[in-house]
């Protein structure tokens, strides 16, 4: 089911090319607001003088709350967008992180809450009002319009001449690389081609700040492995602020400069993708966030957090939590026959039981006791390789103290 606003915009197209005049079409200049006006769409559009290299708004999020009915979709989210900066919203299905996108867009009304775009508040701004860029999980390509006419779109609505209206449509092209591409249908372009021809429909207008709802699931791995190095490109071109929601782990931290891991409507963990992978703040952005298994500790006489004996953490650690030791299956190797562990490495004994080729790596499985696995991740060559050991074999695993990952409270549900 398409949501909301993309019915809205379905029905402004379907207004504007269908149904109009060409006297109708033309944009008239509402005095002393600064917008264009159609008279009969009743839609107003602030027009804006460069498609690229604008200047980027800050996004400030303040106890956004939104209910449905007993369920809390959004909980009291505090989020402060940097001006220029590229911010994924990550979660699993149903945690609020695309509430919270179409909140921004002014696609839904939140229950209560603030959010300004730099200095102005526009939790009661309509979404046309905003002059967001908007790149839907279906891209939403009108399949009767060519390619320069989809992306030329918001500049028609904003009464931008033909000439100008031409030139900011190619240099979009340009920009997403589908420079000679203007004349073709949507129908003979391919997954990823569509894709550019969305952002660049999203950006053309020169919006200050651009709203992205997983625009690569619908891709092929390859593809959209290719395309999340192109979209940071193009992020870095354009300088807009960008808000991206996805639940690819591997997306969100390829991408991004910061990444906001949210669950049940509330922000979990707020900071760049290297300390939410290395130091995540509890056990379900662990969990979430990359491969891991997860190992409950104890103490010792002194305090010191230890892992069946061998001591992993300090004794300042608060001693009323329960700690937890993540193991990240990267950080593993597979260490020699006699191996102990000493004060540069963990070594942890166990009965290999599966190694499975996947390309260019590989994926073990060490049962260290009846009920407890550790997966370890190992290139087809080195020394992190079990060597010539078989199924069934006993092997030692290492892991550096370096690589110790330590959280509070218990393993993940």
């Amino acid at each position: 089911m398409r949501s909301t606003g993309l019915r809205r915009w379905n029905c402004t197209s379907r207004c504007s090319a269908n149904s109009l005049s060409s006297k109708d079409r033309r944009a008239h200049f509402v005095p002393g607001d600064g917008t264009r006006f159609d008279p009969r769409l009743k839609l107003s559009f602030a027009v804006t003088d460069a498609p690229l290299g604008t200047t980027a708004l800050p996004i400030q999020i303040r106890d956004l709350t939104k209910r449905y009915g007993s369920v809390y979709a959004l909980n009291s989210v505090d989020l402060d967008v940097h001006s220029g900066e590229f911010l994924t919203l990550l979660g699993p299905s149903g945690s609020g992180k695309t509430t919270l996108l179409m909140a921004i867009a002014g696609f839904n009304r939140p229950d209560s809450g603030s959010i300004r775009f730099g200095q102005d508040e526009v939790i009661l701004t309509p979404p046309h009002k905003r002059e967001v860029g908007m790149v839907f999980q279906s891209y939403a390509l009108f399949p009767h319009m060519n390619v320069a006419d989809n992306i030329g779109f918001p500049l028609k609505l904003r009464g931008i001449s033909g000439a100008e209206r031409a030139a900011r449509v190619e240099e979009a092209l340009e920009t997403v690389q589908l420079s000679g591409f203007g004349a073709r249908n949507i129908d003979q372009l391919s997954g990823g081609q569509r894709q550019r021809v969305a952002l660049a429909r999203a950006f053309v207008f020169g919006p200050r700040i651009l709203l992205m709802d997983e625009p690569l699931s619908a891709l092929d791995k390859k593809l959209r492995e290719r395309m999340q190095i192109e979209l940071k490109h193009l992020h870095r071109k354009l300088g807009v602020t960008t808000v991206y929601v996805t639940h690819d782990q591997r997306e969100a931290l390829t991408m991004s400069d910061r990444i906001a891991v949210i669950n049940d409507g509330e922000l979990i963990q707020l900071d760049t993708p290297e300390v939410i992978y290395n130091s995540p703040a509890n056990a379900f952005v662990a969990d979430f966030i990359g491969e891991s298994t997860m190992l409950p500790l104890t103490r010792d006489d002194a305090g010191a957090l230890l892992f069946r004996g061998q001591p992993v953490g300090a004794a300042g650690a608060d001693q009323g939590e329960d700690w937890t030791l993540v193991v990240r299956p990267e950080r593993l190797f597979f260490a020699g026959a006699g191996a102990e562990t000493d004060d540069r490495t963990i070594v942890l004994k166990g009965v290999l039981r599966e190694a499975v080729f996947q390309g260019e790596s590989e994926m073990a499985l060490v049962a260290i006791d009846d009920d407890t696995e550790v997966a370890v991740r190992f290139g087809t060559s080195g020394r992190t390789s079990p060597a010539d050991s078989n199924t069934g074999d006993q092997v030692s695993i290492g892991l550096d103290r370096d690589d110790v990952i330590i959280i509070p409270g218990g393993q993940a549900a």
